[in-house]
């Protein structure tokens, strides 16, 4: 062949030179995919968090008290600062809100119902007129719309004129209603601050109808006498780069101070945007620095796979070097031979590898979660790409050269001499390099457990990657490997004195053989172990990355769907909410829930009323956070419940008769057959004979329906102002028709109020609860301890019957307390409290028709929390979820790495024994016993190879992948994360890399009797 030695001697060993020049162009793919995915990943979360982002998140609020002098000044100071905040001018809304007007005909009442006046900039954007026209500008009569809510609570219709007052102004003010408009979305964040626009009337002290809402010149001239005025800034950021993150972060967050010290001193400036990009940098640059943990392993194992074939190079070519070397060729000739060798099979990889790159990750966003997420990964080759892709062939080049330089300089002699037997143990085993490297490893592995993350806060204060941290994983694969290595001779050595007293020659030939060079196996064994390990390690980090996300879920929500709000509205009232929630298509099982903030002697925690027999249904509690089954806790959580009175049929109406001494103000309590408590005001029953008329109907609210029967718990008195009373019930009729009552009658003294309960009044004794394993320790009680605490500033006995390490819907190291619904009612009820009212509804739904049905019911005013959104939520956050492409890349590689090692030190191990086989031929060996000791020197690397990667992943998942598994903010996981490690698909996954294995084996086993056994006539 003419040509350049070079290709000559490249071309002399097509095999060996294929294998190496696939471990690069592999190498130089794979990891240039991976660092184009990792910054595609963190564009794209950005992205994603700044398109779903809530108003409240996004926005800046600037309010400060005006008049119509000072209004245009602050206006073009507030204007010009956002203006330089933001690289793009926000959107910007200035919203009014005046003092309070009397209700025409009311000017001289001491208590008057009231009106405001209003002013939003942009109303008929965000909401659709129902009658009428909006309002315009005028002199004289005020112009104004009002909401369909107000108008409905304050009687107001499209022409109607008015005259009204101001209660700090005595100028009259006339009004002409010119419309009557509907919120397109009354609750949604954009109204949080404007509770009276959404709703329409405020009950308090006074009862505020309103806003009319009047055109922005109208307000500023009639109403701006040094009222409040708010800017609200909604930035367009859907086009933020990880780079921009912290910069706006700090602009946003000098905005304030800035207007203080130039024209607005009495601006006050309100956003959580400094605080969310600052967040978000931080999850971007976690969620790069944990995708660096595959690509490091892949790094490690393509840098081992390759110097393994420069290896098999090397060995193949020290005769030929030698003799080169005898000849007179120096060292930097057989320098410039090997780099030249190497160069010419890794530029083609550093040139093809970026234009492979991007094909290849079209390919990744197509996984089910990439696809879920609705990232798109399009990346682009540039000059970065190309950079990396060449460093990465030419470290390549720098790998396959090494082991060539290091045997140019023994003579012919010298590797004559080196030929033989190898020994038992390698350079680095020797050295104990090995175990120092362990060392390294498990202190990087200590510091992500310690740190929670590889990233570490900088000399300057800032964040940064962690290197130690990010290599611990890869680190403790190899390390992990190298010391399953000196396994190899000892169990080498085992079968083959098991082997050596069977009368078969094969398994005793292969055992011998793998026995007597035991560093020829070590190598494919230490590459297919690490192959193996970072398979089961990148599977078991995506089963455990997707069980956590949905633990985070359900912990999170609590239930399957969980809804918050008023328990009094006017749309469903406190007996009607039960009643359409429960009617929600899909549900199987609801609960009334108590959840709020308390007082637990002297420690903030989070109390849940919930039905203690339905825990098992609805309650979403990991078993392992509890120290008992769910169902023991449902069961000892139950305790004493009250008596009642049903009332018969289903009234609409409740009349009470009762005989008081004194003048006493009284409380009914009653329930529904949902179990909801509520108590209704009876007023101040006066001494002597008094008819009590109560509507149970009103309970219901405008839409609701009470669900019945109705049931009487009791009555809640209060002492007179001096001295005592007390208090007999006489007689009671629903809908006019008596109801048996049993004598019933009480007595109140002093401060503290008295009950009557209808029916036998529960058994005393400790509340049964749940606490946190913090609160436990706080309280120093244990399971199965009685003791005393203050709850709500009440001390009673509390009994605890589990401890669990954290409780649903709580954050991480929150205190909380779980009773059970009916006996804490009981409890309060015995202790003349007034029943707590239920906040929540927890619902059990197999399905999401629930939660979307109740998209179409805004005037049901409820927050919903549905478990399988947010889970979805979760799922396809890319920042979180970006780890999954990361360790299906690696995860393939791997494998691609593990089988083209293999064949090729097979194929080589087979070809350089040629005469060895020919020579066992030539003494009676037949083929069949030839192949199958062959085999058996296969199988034994395969089998060693998957038992020690399985549990090298076992250890290595045990120690690194509860650390790598972080929320989409970068922050822990609450619950803990739980290590998941796929045993089915990784048992699939080991017996597929061994059918590939083994069948290499078949492979070459048939080659090599196509090529024959014959012995030469030389030999």
């Amino acid at each position: 062949m003419r040509g350049p030695l070079v290709v000559k001697r490249a071309f002399s060993e097509p095999l060996l030179l294929l294998a190496a020049f696939g471990s690069i162009l592999l190498a130089t793919t794979t990891l240039v995919a991976l660092t184009m995915y990792a910054s595609s990943i963190a564009d794209a979360g950005v992205r994603r968090t700044m398109e779903t982002a809530s108003l409240r998140q996004t926005s800046a609020t600037i309010s400060a008290p005006v008049t119509d002098k000072t209004f245009p000044v602050y206006d073009r100071a507030v204007r010009a600062e956002l203006a330089k905040a933001y690289t793009k001018a926000p959107a910007l809304t200035t919203s009014f809100r005046s003092d309070s007007y009397a209700m025409p005909g009311q000017e001289k009442q001491e208590r008057p119902e009231l009106l405001r006046f209003g002013s939003y900039d942009g109303l008929d954007q965000h909401a659709k007129l129902v009658s009428g026209a909006w309002p315009k500008a005028a002199d004289g009569r005020v112009e104004a719309a009002v909401s369909l809510s107000a108008a409905s609570a304050a009687g107001f219709k499209v022409g109607q004129e008015l005259t009204t007052v101001g209660r700090l102004s005595p100028e009259p003010v006339q009004v002409r209603i010119t419309g009557v408009f509907q919120l397109d979305d009354p609750f949604g964040e954009r109204w949080t601050g404007e509770t009276l626009l959404s709703r329409g009337v405020e009950r308090g002290d006074f009862t505020t109808y309103g806003p009319l809402m009047v055109s922005r010149e109208t307000f500023i001239g009639r109403f701006a006498t040094n009222v409040n005025a708010t800017w609200t800034a909604e930035p367009d950021l859907r086009s933020l780069t990880p780079a921009q993150l912290r910069p706006l972060a700090a602009a946003v967050g000098e905005v304030g101070a800035h207007l203080k010290a130039g024209d607005c001193p009495s601006c006050v400036t309100t956003s959580r945007l400094p605080e969310m990009l600052t967040q978000l940098d931080t999850a971007s640059l976690v969620a790069r620095s944990t995708m660096l943990i595959p690509v490091l392993q892949l790094l490690l194992l393509a840098a081992y796979a390759l110097m393994l074939t420069a290896r098999l190079l090397a060995d193949h070519r020290r005769m030929e070097v030698a003799l080169l070397r005898s000849r007179g060729a120096g060292t930097l000739r057989l320098a410039a031979l090997a780099g030249g060798e190497a160069m010419l099979v890794a530029l083609p990889c550093a040139i093809v590898a970026p234009l492979l790159g991007p094909p290849l990750l079209g390919l990744v966003s197509r996984l089910p979660w990439i696809k879920a997420s609705g990232v798109r990964l399009d990346p682009s080759a540039g000059l970065g790409t190309f950079l990396v892709s060449v460093a990465v062939a030419v470290a390549s080049a720098v790998l396959l050269v090494l082991p060539a330089l290091a045997g140019a300089r023994r003579t012919y002699v010298e590797e004559q001499s080196a030929r033989g037997r190898g020994g038992g143990r390698g350079l680095i085993q020797r050295a104990g390099a090995d175990v120092a490297l362990l060392v390294v490893a498990g202190l990087a592995i200590w510091q992500l457990q310690h740190y929670g993350a590889p990233v570490t806060t900088t000399a300057g204060g800032g964040l940064g990657i962690d290197p130690l941290i990010i290599s611990g994983p890869a680190l403790a694969l190899l390390t992990g490997g190298m010391l399953g290595l000196r396994l190899v001779p000892r169990i080498s050595a085992v079968a083959e004195r098991i082997t050596s007293r069977r009368p078969s020659l094969a398994p005793a030939l292969g055992a011998w053989q793998v026995s007597r060079r035991p560093l020829k196996y070590a190598g494919p064994a230490l590459l297919l172990t690490m192959a193996i390990a970072i398979g089961i390690v990148s599977m078991a980090t995506a089963a455990t990355w997707r069980g956590s996300q949905l633990d985070q879920a359900r912990h999170q929500a609590g239930a399957d769907l969980r809804l918050s709000g008023p328990p009094d509205a006017p749309e469903l009232g406190p007996l009607g909410r039960g009643t359409a929630f429960t009617a929600l298509p899909g549900v199987t099982a609801a609960s009334p829930v108590f959840r709020g903030q308390t007082e637990v002697s002297s420690e903030n925690a989070i109390l849940i009323g919930i039905d203690a027999a339905k825990l098992g249904t609805l309650f979403q509690l990991r078993p392992d956070l509890a120290d008992r089954p769910i169902a023991e806790i449902s069961r000892a959580l139950t305790g004493p419940q009250a008596g009642k009175l049903d009332l018969p049929g289903q009234p609409a109406a409740l009349t009470l008769r009762a005989t008081a001494d004194a003048d006493l103000p009284v409380r009914l309590v009653l329930s529904d057959a949902l179990g909801v408590w509520r108590d209704v005001s009876l007023g101040v029953l006066k001494k002597g004979e008094n008819t009590l008329d109560v509507d149970l109907a009103a309970l219901a609210g405008r839409s609701g329906k009470i669900t019945y029967p109705l049931s009487l718990r009791g009555l809640v008195v209060s002492a007179p102002v001096s001295g005592s009373g007390s208090l007999t019930v006489t007689g009671i009729s629903a809908d006019g028709r008596p109801v048996t009552t049993p004598a019933m009658s009480v007595k109140a003294a002093g401060r503290q109020p008295a009950t009557a309960v209808f029916g036998s009044p529960p058994v005393q004794g400790p509340l049964p609860v749940v606490l946190t394993a913090g609160l436990s320790e706080s309280l120093k009680l244990g399971v199965g301890q009685v003791g005393r605490a203050s709850i709500d500033r009440r001390v009673m006995d509390v009994k605890v019957v589990a401890v669990v390490e954290t409780m649903p819907t709580t954050t991480a190291g929150q205190h909380a307390v779980l009773a059970d619904w009916g006996t804490m009612q009981a409890q309060d009820l015995a202790a003349a409290q007034l029943p707590r009212p239920a906040t929540e509804w927890w619902l059990a739904t197999p399905d999401g028709r629930a939660a979307a049905a109740l998209t179409s019911r805004p005037a049901w005013d409820v927050t919903a929390i549905d478990q399988r959104a947010l889970a979805a939520k979760m799922q396809d956050d890319p920042l979180a979820s970006g780890l999954q492409g990361a360790l299906m890349l690696g995860f393939l590689a791997a494998l691609v790495f593990a089988a083209l090692g293999f064949l090729v030190n097979a194929a080589v191990a087979a070809r350089e024994r040629m005469n060895e086989f020919a020579i066992l031929r030539a003494l009676g060996v037949n083929s069949r016993q030839m192949f199958g000791m062959l085999a058996i020197e296969q199988t034994f690397v395969i089998a060693l190879s998957l038992a020690a990667g399985t549990g090298l992943a076992v250890v290595v998942g045990m120690l690194v992948v509860p650390h790598i598994v972080l929320t989409g903010q970068a922050s822990a996981v609450t619950p803990g994360v739980v290590l998941d490690i796929p045993w089915g698909a990784t048992g699939a996954m080991l017996a597929g890399v061994a059918a590939v294995l083994l069948a290499i084996v078949a492979g070459l086993a048939r080659n090599l009797r196509r090529q024959g056994l014959g012995i030469r006539e030389e030999q």
